[in-house]
C-alpha cells in the first residue's frame, strides 16, 4: 500500500491535481474536505478558522481511511507538521507533495472559485498556519494541473528509484 498526500493552502490545486494523479495511477482519490464534520464546515463557511480540537477527529478519520486496503491519493491541507504526523501515523509509505504558490496567485484562484465553503478571507490564516514540510516534494503551482500532475509523478518515480 502506498499513499500520496497533496498538501497546501486552500486554492493551491490539491483536489484538481490529486484527481489527475490518482487517475493516472489507477488509485482511489480522497478529498479531505469531504470528511469534515458538518460543524467544521459551518464554522469555515462563517469565516472562522478551525482549531486543533476541531481538526483531531477529522485527521484521525483520514488516517483510518488511508489504512484501508489499497493505494490512495489524498488531497488535504495538512498545514502543520503535527497534522501530517497524525495523518501518516502507522502508515509505511506516505509520499508528501507540497503544492506551493504565492499569496497573490492562490488568492486569485480562490476568488474565482465557486461553490466551495472555504472563503478567500481565510487564506491569510492558512498562510500564517503553514509549516512548510522539510520532507516533501515541493511543487510550484504556476502551471496547469495536467503539467503539475506529470511533474509530480515523474519526481516521485525518480525518488522511488533512488
Amino acid at each position: 500500500m502506498s499513499v500520496i498526500v497533496l498538501m497546501g493552502v486552500a486554492g493551491s490545486g490539491k483536489t484538481t491535481v490529486g484527481r489527475i494523479v490518482a487517475e493516472r495511477l489507477g488509485w482511489r482519490f480522497l478529498d479531505a474536505d469531504d470528511f469534515h464534520s458538518p460543524e467544521n464546515v459551518e464554522k469555515m463557511r462563517r469565516g472562522q478558522p478551525l482549531t486543533d480540537d476541531d481538526r483531531w477527529p477529522w485527521l484521525d478519520r483520514l488516517n483510518g481511511l488511508l489504512r484501508e486496503d489499497g493505494s490512495a491519493v489524498l488531497a488535504c491541507s495538512a498545514l502543520r507538521q503535527r497534522y501530517r504526523d497524525r495523518i501518516g501515523a502507522g502508515l509505511d509509505d506516505v509520499r508528501w507533495v507540497h503544492l506551493a504558490g504565492s499569496f497573490e496567485l492562490i488568492g486569485s484562484r480562490l476568488a474565482a472559485r465557486k461553490g466551495h465553503y472555504m472563503p478567500a478571507s481565510l487564506l491569510a490564516s492558512q498562510f500564517n498556519t503553514l509549516e512548510p514540510p522539510s520532507a516533501a516534494l515541493t511543487i510550484d503551482v504556476g502551471d496547469t494541473p495536467e503539467v503539475l500532475a506529470v511533474r509530480i509523478l515523474k519526481e516521485l518515480d525518480t525518488r522511488l528509484r533512488d
